[in-house]
């Protein structure tokens, strides 16, 4: 048997799409076929069912409602899977045979741009990767949802850790990348690594088009001369807007600017030290809250938010665009008035980026129209805040401010106040923007308000008492008379439909006024559907302006928030310098002094240079709070480097080119990695890349191996980097022996977390200071965590025991050195020929199991002999 027509145009269809879910419009659902059906109906929790299309046996089908197909498709995309939306694209009424269908777009994790899919505050990344020749790689960046593309080439023997370092910050959704790129075992480990990533193969680089054209007739020839000799950058660049062209299926005028950066402009942060440091991400649940961007951010626009994240990921080393934010801060730390004023217009601002995009896109609908309606009346609000402001920065936003004043008067004059979802239920256009929507809004009001006194002229003419007006979209409007009543009708009523108990009815006048509403009605639908793609397409005309003054007010709002958390939490100004001093005092942790509220928090100061204490080798007991104070330095580098106040009473950060953070480590179970390789991997990525000018926190080394070798390594690292890199580090363990260090390098400092012992009481003070430990307390941790009281007291006796033996092998090893040194200056004068009985007794020793005391006894022996061979 043959495939049904309609089968027959699905599986053609479906050839072009191979690797997408095939969402199949038909009428008020979209439907899935074979084995799409199958998976579908299991990721989509939905029934399975059957359809004829011509074959002997039914083919798989499962589908789902048009209105509410957005949270279907969103469920798919956060799987990882890829939708393509197949639309009629002919009136069904004029079509001969089978309804025309295409593939409209096709959806991707990447390429997402629906307001419901997407968390406000996040960017939805879409990366492709190139590497045209050995050690030269490009990468092209975009968030479809509002319009951003950018590009970046590295070149050299790091440059594919510098890439992979750059894809771990962006945490994109969708990663492209050639044959080239994943082949490398180091490349597919880390991107397989990425939680939330889906890796889209392009093929070889030798089979992708021609990436230079390609740019030119998106951007233009002028925006991209200066990227001509970059061809990894313009292949990456080239790969990414072929996609987004091949799956979007139409212009994309809302990515109007490509722009060029490179990441050594700003702080490095490789993927460990973002992780550690818990700077948008916490380590344990992968969530905000619990992260330094959770204690900054009190934006309130989407684009707000989406700004801080960037900046927290992104710190400056510029230090005199670090003094420009920091200057715009403090202002507004100093005036409550001018704070509060940009507050209440910002909060009442809609995100301008991802509206304007939508409406370029050609998705937007009247409520993202009103909503940047709204968002623009409050525009003149910021701006006359502006006015008053002192600061470089926030002077400098002023001066670019565009209230956009053409735009929001065609959007107030044209746009109704409460439009409805769908663009074909009419209610678009305001009352007095165009005259024949009035004429056929008012021809079709009198119409119906004809028809709404028609039931009651009726009734009093015949007499049929339960004579009713109806309508539906079949058969129109009509008068419908129950059976018991059809005697009463007269002669002009014109049978229009017989049902089991009633009969309907038109008359000639109703029919004339039928004609009248509903061609008013379908032409009032079809004329102010056209006049609001006009509009929306005059907003899509100016989406380069509506971006810059978005981008402008993301700035104020990212500012604002720092200034609040700022005011609210006692931080003050920075002193950022070039003079690689790190001095805190009374330094606090940003997100535990949150956390453990008021007065919960011991502060702690902290200073560092490049010569005489480059290095602070942090010793004391676990749990004595030595991790929140490395980190906490850390953090205050960067928020210091992002232009934020910092949490101290004073602060003087010498600028930080990188932040190495090795705390802790786990088993990475997928590469078959030991906790101490993870360890060492790490160690070994901070020594390829730390440079003088960097921040190094190590927290622990050398705990996967035995004490020696873990003591080895440990102090290798540290020499490593006091003799060889000469970088600030703050570096804890818990080898106190380390501590001898002290005086052997020069710019080595010891310190301790500080304990109070009263009895078999122990008490964490929390406090760094200039001490070395001596004691780990581990017991008395394992008792604060809860372990059996047989347990705490067995391992209190094993300690004793331990320590006891400990001290006899130290007594047994100073008596064996003793009988060495005396054996060794009896050798220098009196080992010659007369004293050849001596040499003999004591090559017959069996000095390695003598005890302390024989080795004594053997010494009294010979001074005896001695005296009276003189």
């Amino acid at each position: 048997m043959a495939l049904t027509p309609m089968m027959q145009q699905y599986l053609e269809i479906k050839k072009q799409v191979p690797d997408a879910i095939l969402f199949f419009r038909l009428g008020d659902f979209y439907e899935m076929f074979f084995e799409d059906a199958k998976l579908a109906s299991k990721e989509l929790e939905i029934t399975l069912t059957g359809r004829d299309a011509g074959e002997p046996e039914r083919v798989p089908m499962c589908g789902v409602p048009f209105h509410s197909a957005d949270n279907y498709i969103s469920k798919l995309i956060d799987k990882g899977y890829k939708v393509a939306i197949c639309e009629q694209v002919e009136d069904p009424r004029a079509a001969r045979g089978i309804v025309k269908r295409e593939v409209v777009r096709v959806i991707t994790p990447g390429t997402v741009i629906d307001g419901s899919m997407l968390n406000e505050k996040d960017n939805n990344y879409l990366v492709a990767l190139c590497q045209v020749n050995t050690g030269t790689y490009g990468m092209a960046v975009t968030d479809l949802s509002t319009g951003l593309f950018q590009v970046t080439e590295m070149e050299g023997p790091w440059a594919l850790d510098g890439l992979l370092d750059e894809v771990v910050r962006l945490s994109p959704r969708e990663v492209l990348l050639t044959h080239d790129v994943i082949k490398d075992e180091k490349a597919a480990r880390v991107l397989n690594s990425l939680p939330a990533t889906t890796l889209t193969t392009l093929g070889h680089i030798s089979d992708l088009p021609d990436y230079w054209q390609i740019l030119t007739d998106h951007f233009g020839a002028d925006k991209i001369a200066a990227y001509l000799n970059k061809q990894a950058m313009c292949q990456a660049a080239g790969s990414l807007l072929r996609y987004l062209t091949e799956t979007q299926r139409r212009k994309l005028k809302h990515i109007t600017e490509i722009t060029s950066y490179s990441p050594k402009a700003y702080m490095v942060l490789d993927g460990v030290a973002r992780r550690n440091l818990e700077i948008t991400r916490s380590l344990r649940v992968g969530e905000k809250k619990g992260t330094l961007l959770w204690v900054l951010d009190k934006t309130r626009t989407a684009m707000g938010g989406r700004m801080l994240k960037n900046w927290l990921e992104q710190p400056l080393i510029d230090l005199v665009k670090i003094q420009e934010r920091l200057d715009a801060v403090e202002e507004l730390v100093n005036s409550l008035l001018l704070r509060e004023e940009l507050a209440g217009a910002l909060k009442q601002i809609y995100d301008l980026e991802r509206l304007t995009a939508r409406a370029a896109y050609g998705s937007a609908n009247g409520r993202d129209m009103t909503a940047l309606l709204g968002s623009l009346e409050k525009l003149p609000l910021i701006h006359e805040a502006l006015q008053q402001c002192q600061s470089p920065l926030l002077r400098s936003i002023c001066a670019q401010f565009d209230t956009l004043a053409d735009l929001r008067d065609l959007l107030f004059s044209s746009l109704a106040e409460n439009p409805p979802v769908s663009l074909r239920d009419g209610g678009l256009i305001k009352e007095g923007y165009h005259a024949e929507v009035d004429q056929l809004r008012a021809a079709a009001r009198d119409g119906k308000a004809w028809l709404a006194g028609l039931e009651a002229r009726e009734k009093e003419k015949t007499g049929i008492k339960n004579l009713k007006v109806g309508f539906n979209k079949v058969f129109g409007y009509y008068l419908e008379v129950t059976r018991a009543n059809l005697n009463a009708v007269p002669d002009y009523y014109q049978r229009r439909q017989t049902l089991a108990n009633a009969e309907r009815f038109i008359t000639p006048e109703l029919k004339e006024y039928e004609s009248m509403i509903l061609g008013a009605e379908d032409r009032l639908v079809e004329l102010e559907y056209n006049l609001f793609v006009e509009i929306r397409n005059r907003v899509a005309a100016e989406v380069h302006r509506i971006q810059k003054t978005a981008a402008l007010v993301a700035q104020i709002d990212a500012l604002v928030s720092l200034a609040e958390v700022a005011a609210r939490q006692g931080y003050v100004r920075p002193e950022v310098s070039d003079d690689g001093r790190i001095e805190i005092t009374e330094g606090r942790h940003p997100v535990v002094e949150v956390t453990l509220g008021p007065g919960g928090f011991v502060p702690n100061d902290t200073y560092l240079d490049t010569e005489n204490q480059r290095l602070c080798l942090i010793t004391g007991p676990n749990m004595g709070g030595k991790s929140t104070y490395q980190r906490q330095v850390a953090l205050i580098v960067l928020m210091a480097q992002v232009g934020s106040f910092v949490p101290a009473s004073r602060a003087k950060i010498g600028i930080v080119d990188r932040i190495f953070a090795r705390v802790g480590a786990s088993d990475d179970l997928t590469s078959g990695q030991s906790t101490f390789m993870v360890e060492m991997f790490e160690t070994k990525q901070i020594l390829d890349h730390t440079t003088p000018k960097s921040l190094v926190i190590i927290d622990e080394l050398g705990r996967g191996t035995s004490n020696l070798e873990g003591m080895a390594i440990a102090q290798a690292v540290i020499e490593y980097l006091h003799n060889a890199v000469g970088c600030r580090t703050l570096f804890s363990t818990h080898y106190h022996e380390l501590a001898e260090l002290e005086g052997l390098l020069p710019g080595l400092k010891n310190y301790a977390t500080a304990v109070k012992e009263q009895g078999n009481q122990v008490a964490f003070l929390r406090k760094v200071v200039r001490a070395r430990a001596s004691k780990s307390y581990g017991v008395h941790c394992a008792r604060l965590a809860g372990l059996p009281g047989d347990i705490i007291h067995r391992a209190a006796e094993l300690v004793q025991q331990l320590e006891y033996h400990q001290r006899a092998a130290q007594e047994v090893v100073a008596g064996k050195n003793q009988v060495a040194v005396a054996i060794h200056e009896q050798q220098l004068t009196m080992f010659s020929t007369e004293h050849d009985w001596l040499r003999e007794e004591i090559l017959a020793l069996d000095i390695p199991n003598m005890t302390p005391l024989q080795s004594l006894n053997y010494l009294d022996k010979l001074q005896r002999k001695l005296r009276k061979k003189k």
